[in-house]
């Protein structure tokens, strides 16, 4: 992937230079990511095989969906999902936008809708329970992302980071983080970018530890998620 250039639209990015920083957690954190990811792929495999089956004959499109991100030191990637919206969601969202005053201020608010019309039957269920990141495994295992960490966002999104963008480009993103145990889509942006810069300047391998192990309750419960 080609790492992200400065523009006058993204301020933050000035922060980076060649090399940029270290990612947080160093050859252990790496170490724990390759290994979780691995033994998951490993025992998920049936469940991730019944998924794709069930998404490419909900409607005969795509299994996945690569979504373009900010990763470390603001290198792009496509973060790598289920597919769960209909193959022309960016009409669908955009007519909804225009015929809905409340939903366009709950998208620029939160880039998220909880009543999302472009999501689909069984994309709906994917993304309730969470399993529509599954296919971030293998995110994890390429060094584009973390077990642990904030949450990818689009450029766009990180230019509502302000200052507090160098701490989210200092980590890989994450499949879950402290965002996820923490309310997830129930709190505000702000929080969750606290949340973020929380996580990396508190780095811990045993903080990532608890957070996988508090991340399993919260997607049995669903909590948050939409």
């Amino acid at each position: 992937m080609k790492s992200a250039t400065r523009s006058a639209s993204s301020p933050y990015f000035t922060t980076i230079e060649s090399g940029g920083h270290r990612p947080i957690g160093g050859i252990s954190k790496r170490g724990f990511d390759i290994l979780a990811a691995s033994l998951a792929l490993i025992v998920f495999s049936p469940l991730f095989l019944l998924l794709m089956a069930l998404v490419k004959f909900s409607d005969g499109g795509k299994v996945f969906y690569g979504h373009r991100r900010v990763g470390h030191n603001g290198r792009f990637f496509h973060c790598l999902k289920f597919r769960t919206m209909a193959p022309d969601a960016d009409r669908i969202l955009q007519d909804h936008l225009q015929k809905n005053p409340k939903a366009y201020e709950e998208w620029q608010a939160n880039r998220k809708l909880q009543d999302d019309p472009r999501v689909t039957v069984v994309g709906s269920v994917l993304r309730k329970l969470s399993l529509d990141e599954l296919p971030q495994l293998i995110n994890i295992i390429r060094g584009e992302m973390s077990v642990v960490g904030p949450r990818p966002v689009v450029e766009d999104e990180l230019e509502l980071y302000e200052h507090s963008a160098i701490f989210y480009l200092q980590s890989r993103p994450g499949l879950t983080g402290l965002w996820q145990v923490s309310g997830r889509n129930d709190v505000s942006y702000a929080a969750r970018i606290a949340f973020d810069t929380h996580y990396v300047t508190n780095w811990s391998l045993i903080n990532d530890v608890v957070i996988v192990a508090k991340t399993i309750p919260a997607v049995c419960l669903s909590r948050g998620s939409y």
